[in-house]
Order: structure tokens, then sequence, then C-alpha cells
């Protein structure tokens, strides 16, 4: 019994965790400009 990852499964582990990291850091700075043109329209 071998505990091998093949390439072709590692690369595609990496590449989901990629997109999904991508798509988590645009979620988050979308949130975080929101939040920031809250903040000034309320100090107006």
């Amino acid at each position: 019994m071998n505990s091998y990852i093949f390439f072709e499964s590692a690369l595609q582990l990496l590449v989901i965790a990629y997109l999904i990291s991508v798509m988590l850091l645009l979620t988050v700075a979308k949130i975080g400009l929101a939040v920031i043109e809250t903040i000034e329209d309320a100090q107006d």
C-alpha cells in the first residue's frame, strides 16, 4: 500500500485551492470596500 499522490491529482488540488483563495480574496475586498464606503458616508 503506497501513499503517493499522483501529479494530476496534486495539480488539481492546487488549482482548486488557488481558485478558492482568489474568490475569497475578491469577496473580502468587496466587503471591505463596502464597509469603508458606508463609514465615509456616515461621516458626511
